[in-house]
């Protein structure tokens, strides 16, 4: 199965997102509240003109009725009202009148009205006279709502004129409009029927859509001014700052890190986490620097620790050929004057000093202290070197070396040394009743491996995990420091390699160890361990 790498975003952007989320989100609100404030208080001025209109046609029609119409002069166009009882008068010149009824008045004041585009109104009932007046649906709810005790009703509807606010109030019967209306059974008081007004709002819609367009872009404008604000800000405030900080740590400890980290004038959060850092760097080098000298220490303690061990069985070796010199030469100084005597001891002198130069040699060899350094190594010479000491302290164990391998090869020959005897002297320890140690070494795939085979008594499965742990022992009190096979571990890590073991309780453990002998891998090593 196949996984996306996940998307990464600088701190820097994240920040920015998040700015400009916020202000848009405060932004759409806003002009939310805004189009609904401005739709609301448009529809509430709508409403106070279709009031206004609703009661100057009322004083309209109110005077027109005071005054039983209006009587206009005949002309082309114009023509009598068929709906009234006496639609024309005639002076006494002739001329001829038609007489207006305020619904009449009221039909062409909203003609006028409408062509100048301010809307328009009529009179109409449930059971008008004029068929003209006949009401539309809005007006028939409406009407259906007076006759409940609705005193008004205000709706937004669509129409061919775009959006529109639909105003309609009852028209009560007065006693100035029994004249012609009590014929139809109305009296004083009784709703007739209602006035219809019509404002269109769709120039309030042009204007609210205007409105928008201008905060859109001035909201646009504002994030586009606090994006490059927030990015110059963040850049100098803060990403420069974390980059220095970034680049000190990935130079650390090649480079200080005052090096990269520039003071502030004004001390804030970042100031102090670099001060931290620089306070951190200063413990890690004193810290680093005491666990080196520790470090060494332990590995000096360790070898010292192996010397004495060896040392008991190399007294030994020591201790017969001095017993035989020192015959020797009392033997010589009682007949000083016995030539043949003195032919044959000396020797035996020079032999027994021999064997005690090369014992002490090897000590002295194993006892040096040197800090990591690879060279060519003889491994073949250096397994000889490790297996003559090892001797001394292995007088009832069979000791075995299978060797397939020859040449000089790139390793630390100290440290090497230093392995190969805290492992053989842990298993020569653990083989107190005898037994048999056979140290094996072969080239495997570019890797040298040394494996330590022994007899004795095994480890028990629960101290296999903690055998290497520093002053981990199961030896008696003065017979280990429970740092030899810690310090193997390490310097087998430090030398790039990797040590396994396998044991069974009374079956005896196998120690195996891998090293790389490569140019490349040994470079790699010493450089990661410098």
């Amino acid at each position: 199965m196949v996984t996306t790498p996940p998307l990464t975003l600088s701190l820097r952007t994240k920040f920015i997102i998040f700015i400009c989320a916020i202000i848009s989100a405060f932004y759409l609100f806003m002009l939310y509240r805004t189009s609904v404030f401005d739709e609301a208080m448009i529809l509430k001025q709508a409403e106070q003109q279709a009031r206004m209109l609703y009661k100057q046609i009322l004083l309209t029609r109110q005077w027109a009725s005071d005054h039983n119409g209006l009587f206009i002069l005949e002309r082309q166009g114009q023509g009598p009202n068929p709906y009234l009882d006496q639609p024309t008068v005639k002076d006494s010149l002739g001329n001829s009148y038609y007489l207006r009824n305020p619904a009449m008045i009221t039909r062409e004041l909203s003609t006028y009205a409408k062509r100048d585009g301010l809307g328009h109104f009529k009179v109409t009932s449930l059971d008008p006279v004029n068929p003209q007046n006949s009401p539309d649906e809005f007006e028939k709810r409406s009407l259906n709502k007076f006759i409940g005790g609705t005193k008004e009703n205000i709706e937004v509807l669509k129409s061919d004129m775009g959006r529109v606010l639909r105003f309609m109030a009852p028209l009560h019967v007065s006693n100035s409009c029994l004249g012609c209306h009590a014929r139809h059974g109305y009296g004083e008081g009784d709703i007739r029927g209602g006035l219809s007004i019509t404002i269109p709002i769709t120039w309030a819609d042009d204007l609210i859509l205007r409105n928008i367009h201008s905060l859109v872009f001035l909201g646009v404008l504002s994030i586009v001014f606090v994006t490059i604000a927030l990015f110059l800000m963040f850049e100098s405030l803060i990403v420069h700052r974390i980059r220095n900080l970034n680049t000190a740590m990935d130079h650390f400890p090649q480079a200080a890190p005052e090096q990269y980290l520039l003071p502030s004038v004004f001390k804030d959060e970042i100031d102090s986490v670099s001060d931290n850092f620089v306070t951190f760097c200063d413990r890690l080098n004193k810290s680093q620097d005491e666990l080196l000298k520790t470090k060494s220490q332990a590995h000096l303690n360790e070898k010292m620790a192996s010397l004495g061990i060896l040392s008991a069985g190399i007294a030994h070796e020591v201790n017969n050929p001095l017993g035989g010199m020192l015959n020797c030469v009392k033997s010589i100084r009682e007949n000083p004057d016995d030539t043949k005597q003195l032919e044959r001891y000396l020797p035996l002198l020079e032999k027994g000093l021999r064997q005690i130069e090369t014992t002490m040699r090897q000590l002295l060899n194993f006892g040096r202290t040197e800090p990591l350094k690879v060279r060519k190594v003889d491994i073949n010479t250096l397994l000889e070197e490790c297996t003559q000491l090892l001797s001394f302290k292995s007088k009832n164990i069979q000791l075995t070396t299978t060797v397939s391998i020859s040449g000089e090869h790139l390793l630390d020959a100290e440290a090497l040394k230093q392995i190969i005897i805290n492992i053989g002297l842990n298993a020569i320890q653990a083989m107190r009743h005898g037994g048999t140690l056979t140290i094996g070494c072969r080239e495997l795939n570019n890797q040298l491996e040394l494996t330590f085979q022994d007899t004795g008594t095994g480890i028990a499965e629960e101290n296999l995990t903690h055998i290497f742990d520093p002053f981990f022992t199961t030896k008696e009190v003065g017979e280990g420091t429970g740092l030899g096979l810690s310090v193997s571990y390490s310097l087998v890590k430090r030398m790039g390699g990797d040590i396994m073991v396998h044991s069974m309780p009374g079956q005896g453990t196998l120690f195996t160890i891998m090293l790389p002998t490569t140019k490349q891998a040994v470079t790699d090593f010493v450089a990661k361990d410098d």
